[in-house]
């Protein structure tokens, strides 16, 4: 029993600490790593906007240039040793980051100590990956990355001729494809039609990048260029239509980082949508000189966060009636009541972030539901008309996503070729728990949809599994794992979908059978330090034993095995101990942003332990008093 009582002390430590965390609206608002990436896009941004418009207001240049010199501080601080920049400062160089702050490094700014030791470093480290630092060696070297996705390459070669790096005049551009910004002249439902459906989300960029470089070097096609010209204006004016009102496109800092110094370089760097990238970059801009890579997570981790709580038991205990009202409310003030004015998303979801550059998303709001539902099951809590119409909007917005492969995308319904559109099995999982446990409240035609949803997403699930008995997820991964990617989430977060959802019998075995796959693999993947790394032998991090942890006790409780015991004990020992006992949460990188870019979340170590440590706690004493009615 000492187990126990360890695990029941650790959890009661590290709940409190959650709890110490909340924010004004009594959820979560989190912190994401500091990002050279956006650090760099951000400094050349407002660098540029100081050079190309150097009648702006004298204080306002002077408060941006004094941003600039912090960031460059930054990021010679955090340089790596062997003279590269990764995505957070616990990762490895790479091509694209490195890239990008060597263009950083070549803005006007005042002279800074070590500048011109970290430049050498860098050129150093960008010759061990590219032949030469010509414009033709390093575009090819950035393509390569990419492949013929130019959503990502073609900002970085823009940032490189903007600073300087490719050299001037139209030369500067040689390299850069053009971008057909002039697509964003046609009407947003012809998007789906040309085979676009994804477009919307990089149209900021489409619009912007693909001006600067009309701009800077015009095709010599007279017709590409006379039409170019002719919808200059018109996509000026979409782009400041999708602005969000915070001014930051999708609130991240890269994206409009990229968008502003596109602007600033074509002489629209002090219009609408320029004065509002600006504001956004300054307001995000951290105290030690870095950017984020986006700015909260506040509606996801407070989703997680209520659901954590919820799996030590009633929450009644540890959150109070106003409380618990206030956070049900908060959320469902997030829902989308109308169409989503960047991305056309339908009303009925939620997004990442309660600010205004969030998307709707499957995973926000399939994670928005549970917790809905959480805080519903509470003895104070009525369910009442108002939010049943809510989570029926809801439902019926993940059900309308689902792809013909009945796989769950992330953004919107499409062909897979991209990350927005693709199936991801954890996407998938999340959405049939969410379906699951309100099925029973929703009508009768919504419980019929669910039904055949459910179906058809498990079909996926069989077909998209791994030979190993593994899922692999999308927006997650390992920087330690082969391909860095992060079978334990993926197949933690399957585990933990419905396991009875009224199948028929044939899939209904191979659902079971497919589970076992996945839990053999699951058990077969744990270190011999107890804990649970991305992949099989890749160093064991507090969330992802977290999440092997919390997946294995909810398959304890529902089959009732108690052959699993050691694994789950196993590995709340290593959480017990690498938190020292629920104090100290480490964060790793295990979050994959837009463009496969790493982060941290601080609160996805403490999140993810609470949340492990109560399902365990449940589970094993579930196990105990099955085991005493037996004997009994």
């Amino acid at each position: 029993m000492t187990i126990q009582r360890d695990i029941e002390e650790t959890l009661l430590a590290a709940t409190k600490r959650l709890l110490e965390l909340r924010d004004e609206h009594q959820g979560w608002t989190g912190e994401l790593s500091s990002s050279a990436l956006s650090t760099a896009t951000s400094v050349c941004a407002l660098s540029l906007v100081c050079h190309h418009h150097s009648d702006n207001d004298l204080f306002e240049n002077l408060r941006l240039q004094k941003l600039n010199e912090r960031g460059l501080q930054w990021l010679i601080q955090y340089q790596n040793e062997d003279g590269g920049w990764g995505d957070t400062t616990d990762s490895p160089s790479n091509i694209s980051t490195t890239t990008l702050c060597w263009a950083a490094l070549n803005m006007d700014s005042p002279a800074l100590e070590n500048l011109a030791n970290a430049e050498q470093r860098a050129e150093a480290w960008m010759l061990s990956r590219a032949k030469s630092l010509s414009p033709a060696d390093l575009s090819q070297a950035i393509d390569a990355v990419y492949g013929s996705d130019r959503t990502f390459s073609a900002p970085i070669l823009t940032m490189c001729a903007l600073s300087g790096r490719f050299g001037k005049g139209s030369d500067a551009w040689k390299h850069i494809k053009a971008l057909p910004f002039e697509i964003a002249a046609c009407p947003h439902q012809w998007f789906r039609w040309l085979g676009l459906p994804v477009v919307s989300y990089a149209l900021p960029a489409l619009i912007a990048i693909g001006q600067a470089r009309h701009y800077h070097r015009p095709s010599k096609n007279p017709i590409a260029r006379c039409l170019r010209n002719l919808t200059k204006k018109k996509t000026l004016r979409v782009l400041q239509a999708i602005q969000p009102d915070a001014g930051g496109f999708l609130e991240a800092a890269p994206l409009t980082g990229f968008v502003l110094m596109s602007l600033a370089s074509i002489e629209q760097g002090v219009t609408q949508v320029a004065t509002k990238a600006v504001r956004f970059l300054v307001d995000s801009a951290r105290d030690d000189g870095s950017w984020p890579i986006d700015t909260n997570l506040a509606t996801w981790v407070s989703t997680l966060s209520v659901q954590a709580l919820a799996g030590k038991g009633d929450l009644s205990n540890v959150l109070t009636d106003i409380d618990q009202k206030n956070i049900s409310q908060w959320l469902l003030d997030q829902q989308y009541q109308t169409e989503h004015p960047y991305t056309h998303a339908a009303p009925g979801g939620w997004a990442w972030t309660n600010l205004s550059g969030g998307v709707p998303d499957a995973d926000d709001t399939a994670g928005a539901l549970l917790t809905l539902k959480s805080l519903s099951q509470s003895s104070s809590s009525i369910v009442d008309a108002k939010l049943i119409k809510a989570v029926e909007h809801g439902v019926l917005w993940l059900m309308d996503l689902q792809n013909k492969d009945g796989g769950i995308p992330t953004f919107c319904r499409g062909w897979g070729k991209l990350p927005f559109d693709q199936s991801s099995p954890d996407l998938t999982a999340h959405s049939l728990r969410a379906w699951h446990v309100w099925r029973s409240l929703m009508s009768r035609p919504c419980q019929l949809k669910i039904d055949h949803a459910s179906h058809k997403a498990v079909r996926y699930l069989l077909a998209i599994q791994n030979d190993s008995g593994a899922w692999t997820p999308l927006w997650f991964g390992n920087q330690h794992a082969p391909q860095q990617l992060n079978p334990t989430y993926g197949t933690s977060r399957v585990l933990r979908a419905p396991l009875d959802m009224g199948l028929d019998e044939k899939t209904a075995q191979s659902w079971l059978a497919a589970r076992l796959r996945g839990l053999n693999w699951l058990l077969s993947s744990q270190n011999d330090d107890g804990g649970w790394g991305g992949d099989v032998s890749t160093p064991s991090s507090i969330e992802e034993t977290a999440l092997a942890v919390e997946a294995l006790a909810c398959v304890i409780k529902e089959s009732n095995d108690d052959g699993l015991r050691p694994a789950i004990e196993r590995g709340c020992a290593w959480l017990i101990k690498r938190t020292e006992s629920g104090t100290v949460f480490e964060p790793a990188p295990i979050g994959l942003y837009f463009a496969n870019l790493w982060y941290t979340e601080r609160l996805y170590p403490l999140i993810f332990t609470v949340s492990a440590l109560g399902q365990a706690m449940r589970s094993l004493k579930y196990i105990d008093a099955s085991n005493m009615a037996k004997a009994s």
